[in-house]
C-alpha cells in the first residue's frame, strides 16, 4: 500500500483523540476602510461599519502633498501616491508599525496598480529620463525592484484576478489613439486584446471572477476633460460595448460590486459647459450605478454642485465611499445604497478612501 494511503487513517486517528492537534486555522479576514485627514495629515482606520480604529500622523517629504491611497487586494501595506515639486513618488505605508518607506528611490515614481496577490506594486518610474515599468516589493528584504519587459508607453495597467497575468495600455501619441494587450510570464508573453484610434482606452478593471474588463474611453484630442464613455467587453476582447455616457479625463475609474453583477462609475451633469471642458473646478458630477444583466443605470447622488469623484464599494455591497470636492473643499462620504441616505465621514478634510483587506 503506498505511503500516503498508510498515513490518511493515522492522522484521522489523531486528529479524533487528539482535536488540540488539529491545524489552527488562520486568522479571519479583517475588513478596513481607510482614509486620509489632509490637516493635520494623517491615515486613520475605521471598522467596517466606519467606527474609528486607529490613526497613524504622516510625516510628508518637502514639497510634496498627498494625490491619491491605494489598497492591495489582501496585506497590511497601502501604496501612498505623492505629488511633489519633482514629479509623483510612491510610498509604502505598514498600517501596522506606522512605518514608511520610498518605492523606488532612484527617481520619481508613479502607481500603476498592485499585483493581484498584494506581494507587489507595478510602477512606472523615471518617466522624464529612462522610462520603464518595475515591480516594487514592499515587504521583501532580498528582492530588489524588477523591470517588467512592455512598452514604456503603457499608461495604464491592470492584473486579473488570482492570476500572475495583467492588461496594460499604451499610446503611440495624440491622433494614434490606443492599444491593450494581455501580459503573461512576467510580460515576456504578450497578446493583443484590444484597440481603438480615435480613443483612449483608460482606467481597465477586470470583473471579480475575471471573465470581463470595464474602462473608460477617453476622445483621443487635445480637450482635456470631455465627456466619455464607459465600456465593457470579455478577457479577450470580443463583444466590446458601450454601457453608458461617463466623465472622462480626470481618471475617475470604474468600480465593481463585490458579487460582480454591477458598476459604479461618475457622469459629468454639466455636459454644456464648455469651461468643465477645460478646468476640473468647473465639473459637476455624480455617482451612478449600471446593472450589467439589464444594462439599467440609476443615480446614487443628486448634487447639483461640486463633483463626486471615483466610488469606492464596501465589501458588502451595501454602501459606496467617495471624494466630494466643492469649492476648493475636499471630503469623503458614503452613500448607504438600501436607503439613499449620503452623510460625510469627517467634518474635516479629507481625501483618498480605500477598502483594505488584512
Amino acid at each position: 500500500m503506498p505511503l500516503h494511503r498508510q498515513l490518511i487513517p493515522v492522522c484521522y486517528l489523531l486528529i479524533t483523540l487528539f482535536p488540540a492537534c488539529t491545524p489552527t486555522p488562520g486568522p479571519p479576514k479583517t475588513n478596513i476602510f481607510t482614509i486620509i485627514r489632509l490637516s493635520p495629515p494623517a491615515l486613520l482606520q475605521f471598522s467596517e461599519d466606519l467606527q474609528p480604529i486607529k490613526e497613524i500622523p504622516l510625516s510628508l517629504p518637502p514639497d510634496c502633498s498627498i494625490f491619491d491611497l491605494f489598497s492591495p487586494p489582501r496585506g497590511i501595506v497601502l501604496a501612498v501616491e505623492l505629488s511633489c515639486s519633482f514629479g509623483q513618488s510612491v510610498l509604502f505605508l505598514d498600517t501596522e508599525t506606522g512605518s514608511a518607506s520610498q518605492a523606488f528611490s532612484e527617481s520619481d515614481s508613479h502607481f500603476l496598480a498592485w499585483a493581484s496577490d498584494g506581494q507587489a506594486a507595478f510602477l512606472k518610474v523615471d518617466s522624464a529620463g529612462n522610462p520603464r515599468i518595475i515591480r516594487a516589493y514592499p515587504a521583501s528584504t532580498t528582492l530588489s525592484a524588477q523591470f517588467v519587459p512592455i512598452t514604456e508607453l503603457t499608461y495604464d495597467l491592470a492584473p486579473k484576478p488570482n492570476s500572475p497575468d495583467f492588461v496594460f495600455t499604451f499610446s503611440r501619441g495624440l491622433v494614434f489613439g490606443s492599444e491593450m494587450w494581455l501580459a503573461q510570464k512576467g510580460g515576456r508573453v504578450v497578446q493583443h486584446v484590444y484597440a481603438d484610434q480615435s480613443s483612449y482606452i483608460s482606467l481597465a478593471r477586470w470583473s471579480p471572477n475575471g471573465k470581463q474588463i470595464a474602462f473608460i474611453k477617453i476622445p483621443d484630442s487635445q480637450t482635456p476633460f470631455t465627456v466619455g464613455g464607459l465600456w465593457l467587453m470579455n478577457a479577450d476582447g470580443s463583444n466590446a460595448h458601450k454601457l453608458a455616457d461617463a466623465d472622462a479625463g480626470h481618471g475617475y475609474a470604474v468600480d465593481w460590486s463585490p458579487d460582480g453583477t454591477r458598476l459604479a462609475f461618475v457622469v459629468r451633469e454639466n455636459v454644456d459647459d464648455p469651461r468643465a471642458n477645460e478646468s476640473a473646478e468647473a465639473l459637476i458630477s455624480n455617482l451612478y450605478i449600471v446593472d450589467i444583466a439589464s444594462r439599467e443605470i440609476s443615480q446614487v447622488t443628486k448634487f447639483t454642485e461640486g463633483r463626486a469623484e471615483t466610488p469606492h464599494w464596501s465589501p458588502d455591497g451595501n454602501m459606496l465611499a467617495f471624494q466630494y470636492v466643492l469649492n476648493g473643499r475636499m471630503d469623503l462620504q458614503v452613500v448607504d445604497l438600501l436607503s439613499g441616505e449620503v452623510k460625510a465621514i469627517l467634518t474635516e478634510p479629507a481625501c483618498c478612501p480605500s477598502w483594505m483587506r488584512k
